[in-house]
């Protein structure tokens, strides 16, 4: 038996593979990986520093494709580490710098994308006055996860909040929604 495809056919085929492979963003902060105190400063549900890295990696490759790209708004590792962490982990990683990364791996200390007709300024440290709508950071740890204030929204994407895992930007915005819906 013999199987022709029409040229509608191979284009239908060939949009199909391309969104199942498409590329996605993921945001993520403050992992430090090997950071052995911060389980006890954040409270972190992880009996050593190992079971903690160990845990975020499996996580973390999970979800991201090497295709992917992760935004990691800063505290990536501590005391270096950088590269160990970072060759063990899938997609391309666009590192900001927070307060306890070597300068050496990023010199970015924010930066603002555009998606879905909305820009999102990228930070570590939550700023004080808020200029963009929408604001992405990390650094704050467990204190809150998404907040508004007028019509401004910051998220924070560290890992205290989200399951120890990136998020992706779908996931974002269903937060924005969910705040916008908020009175």
């Amino acid at each position: 038996m013999e199987i022709k495809f029409t040229r509608a056919d191979i284009i239908r085929i060939a949009i199909n593979e391309l969104y199942k492979n498409k590329m996605t963003y993921w945001f993520t902060s403050d992992s430090h990986f090997g950071h052995t105190n911060i389980i006890e400063y954040c409270k972190r549900p992880f009996k050593s520093v190992e079971q903690m890295n160990e845990v975020m990696i499996k996580k973390w490759n999970e979800k991201v494709k090497p295709t992917d790209t992760v935004f990691h708004l800063g505290d990536f590792s501590f005391r270096g580490g950088f590269q160990q962490y970072k060759n063990r982990l899938n997609g391309t990683i666009v590192l900001l710098a927070g307060n306890h990364d070597e300068t050496s791996f990023s010199i970015i200390r924010n930066l603002t994308i555009k998606h879905g007709g909305k820009e999102f300024y990228l930070t570590h440290v939550p700023p004080e006055n808020q200029i963009k709508d929408f604001c992405l950071c990390g650094h704050v740890h467990g204190k809150w996860k998404s907040k508004k204030n007028g019509n401004k929204i910051m998220v924070n994407v560290g890992v205290d909040v989200w399951n120890f895992e990136p998020i992706s930007i779908k996931s974002i915005l269903e937060e924005i929604e969910r705040l916008q819906r908020e009175k």
